[in-house]
C-alpha cells in the first residue's frame, strides 16, 4: 500500500494528515493524487467512503495562498449534509495552515450571516449547494474570479437533481486556467458531456467497489395499518445500535416518530423543510449515539455518510433497484455486516417481484412480529446530548469541555462520549446515567470559570 510519506506535499499538510490519522492511501487516492498535485484536471469513479473528500481536499488546499483574502477553491456539492461533511474534512485537513476561512454555502441556512461573512472578506475555500452558491454569486457577494482549483463532488447526483445549466453558469463565473477536478460515483453519457464541457484533457481514474457487502436483507409482508406496530415490533426484536428508517414522503417520517415516541424509543425525524440548525442537531446526535433511529426521507438522507450503521429499514419500498441498493448500502460499510429489513404492503408487492427479477435472486421472506402495545426500554439510546451556548469564537475546545465534566462535575471518562466543537455552539455526548449530573453542574459551576447556558437535547 502506497503512504501518504510518498507524496510531495507542502509540510503544513502534515498536521491535517496526522490529526486525521491517515497514513496509508486508499485505491482511489493513490491513483488520482499524483495527477491532482500535478495540477492535471482529474475525473474520478470512487464509490462512497472511499476517500474521495481527502483526495480533493489536499488538492484544494496544496498552493493555496492564506495570506490572500480571495476564494481560490469552489466545491460543489448536490445536498446541504455532504456539503457540510465536505467543509469539516477540509477544515480538519488544514489544520496546519493558520487563518484559514472555510465557508459553508447551502440553502436551508439563514441568508444574511453568509452575506455579513463575505462582506467581511473573502473565504479562501467555499463549499456549498448550486442553488446558494448561484444566488450569493448573482447578488455579488461571492467573487469567484480568484477560483484556481474547482470540484464537482458526486457529479451524477448534482445532474440528477438538475442543477447541470446551475453548474455551468457558476463554472463561467471562474477562469478558464482553472483545475477542475469532477468525482462521480457512476459514469454516464451526462456525466461524460459534463466533463468534456468543464475540463481540458483530464486524466481518469476509476476505482470500482469489487467487495460485496455483507448484508444480511429479509422482507416482511404485512397491511398497511399495520405498518407502525409492525415496524416497532421489529426494532424491539433486532435492538440495533444503529438504524435509519427510509421512508418515501416527509408526512411519512413524521407518522412513524409520532408511533416510534409513543413506545419510548430514541428516535427523530430528518426532512426537506427542516431548519439546518435542527438538521445538524439531528445529525450530531445521531452520529454521538444520543439517538437511535433516525427517520429519513430519500431526499433529506442524499449524501449522508453515518459511519457503524447497524441496520436499515425500507418501511416502504422504492421504486426501482438502483435507489433500494442506494438505501440498503448506507450499512456494512469498510469491511463491517449489516442488516436491511423491508416492510412490504400488498400494494406494494409489484415492486418485490420486479426487484427480485432484477436481482435474479430470491427474495427472503420472514414472518412479521406480532405487534405489542407495550413499552419497554430497549430502544433507549446509550448517551444523551448536552448542548453548551459557546463554541471556537469564545476560545472554547474539546479538552476544555472534557475537563469541566472530569474535574468540577467529577464524571469518570469513560462517561463522556464525543464532543463536537463549532463556531458559536458545542455539543458533548454523555451516558445516560451520569447525564442529570454533567448538566447540574456544568450549569453551576460553568466551564473555563465562566457560566454558559447549558441544554438537554
Amino acid at each position: 500500500m502506497t503512504t501518504f510519506d510518498s507524496l510531495a506535499l507542502p509540510a503544513e499538510l502534515r498536521p491535517g494528515l496526522d490529526a486525521l490519522d491517515l497514513a496509508t492511501m486508499t485505491p482511489i487516492q493513490s491513483a488520482a493524487l499524483p495527477d491532482i498535485l500535478e495540477g492535471a484536471d482529474v475525473i474520478a469513479q470512487a464509490p462512497t467512503g472511499s476517500g474521495k473528500t481527502v483526495a480533493f481536499s489536499l488538492g484544494l488546499l496544496r498552493g493555496l495562498d492564506a495570506t490572500q483574502w480571495r476564494t481560490q477553491g469552489l466545491v460543489l456539492c448536490p445536498t446541504r449534509e455532504l456539503a457540510t461533511q465536505v467543509a469539516a474534512q477540509v477544515r480538519k485537513l488544514a489544520t496546519g495552515i493558520a487563518n484559514l476561512k472555510v465557508s459553508l454555502l447551502c440553502g436551508g441556512m439563514s441568508l444574511e450571516p453568509q452575506i455579513a461573512s463575505l462582506q467581511q472578506h473573502d473565504p479562501h475555500i467555499v463549499v456549498g449547494t448550486p442553488g446558494r452558491v448561484q444566488e450569493l454569486m448573482r447578488k455579488k457577494h461571492l467573487h469567484l474570479a480568484g477560483v484556481r482549483v474547482l470540484v464537482l463532488d458526486e457529479a451524477d447526483r448534482l445532474l440528477d437533481m438538475g442543477f447541470a445549466d446551475v453548474v455551468k453558469e457558476i463554472v463561467g463565473k471562474t477562469p478558464p486556467k482553472r483545475q477542475t477536478l469532477l468525482f462521480s460515483a457512476t459514469y454516464d453519457d451526462a456525466v461524460l458531456e459534463l466533463a468534456a464541457a468543464l475540463q481540458r484533457e483530464p486524466r481518469e481514474h476509476r476505482v470500482e467497489d469489487d467487495s460485496e457487502p455483507d448484508i444480511l436483507e429479509r422482507f416482511y409482508e404485512v397491511e398497511l395499518a399495520a405498518k407502525p406496530a409492525t415496524l416497532a415490533a421489529l426494532l424491539q426484536k433486532e435492538t440495533p445500535e444503529s438504524c435509519v428508517v427510509f421512508c418515501n414522503t416527509r408526512q411519512d417520517t413524521r407518522a412513524v416518530v409520532d408511533e416510534l415516541g409513543k413506545r419510548r424509543f430514541s428516535c427523530a425525524t430528518l426532512h426537506g423543510e427542516m431548519e439546518q440548525r435542527d438538521r445538524l442537531e439531528v445529525l450530531l446526535r445521531f452520529a454521538n449515539r444520543s439517538l437511535r433511529v433516525l427517520v429519513a426521507s430519500d431526499v433529506a438522507a442524499r449524501g449522508l455518510d453515518i459511519a457503524g450503521l447497524a441496520m436499515v429499514v425500507n418501511y416502504e419500498l422504492p421504486t426501482d433497484l438502483a435507489s433500494y441498493l442506494h438505501r440498503i448500502g448506507r450499512t456494512a460499510r469498510a469491511g463491517e455486516s449489516g442488516v436491511a429489513l423491508s416492510l412490504v404492503t400488498p400494494r406494494e408487492m409489484p415492486r418485490a417481484l420486479a426487484l427480485e427479477r432484477e436481482r435474479d435472486a430470491p427474495l427472503r421472506w420472514k414472518p412479521a412480529p406480532t405487534p405489542s402495545t407495550k413499552t419497554n426500554d430497549s430502544m433507549q439510546a446509550a448517551m444523551t446530548c448536552l448542548r453548551i451556548d459557546a463554541g471556537k469564537t469564545d476560545k472554547l475546545r474539546p479538552g476544555d469541555i472534557l475537563g469541566a465534566l472530569t474535574g468540577d462535575a467529577g464524571l469518570p471518562a469513560s462517561a463522556v462520549g464525543k464532543i463536537d466543537v463549532f463556531p458559536t455552539r458545542s455539543y458533548v455526548a454523555i451516558t445516560r446515567d451520569h447525564a442529570k449530573q454533567a448538566l447540574d453542574r456544568l450549569q453551576a459551576k460553568g466551564i473555563k470559570g465562566r457560566k454558559r447556558r447549558v441544554t438537554r437535547l
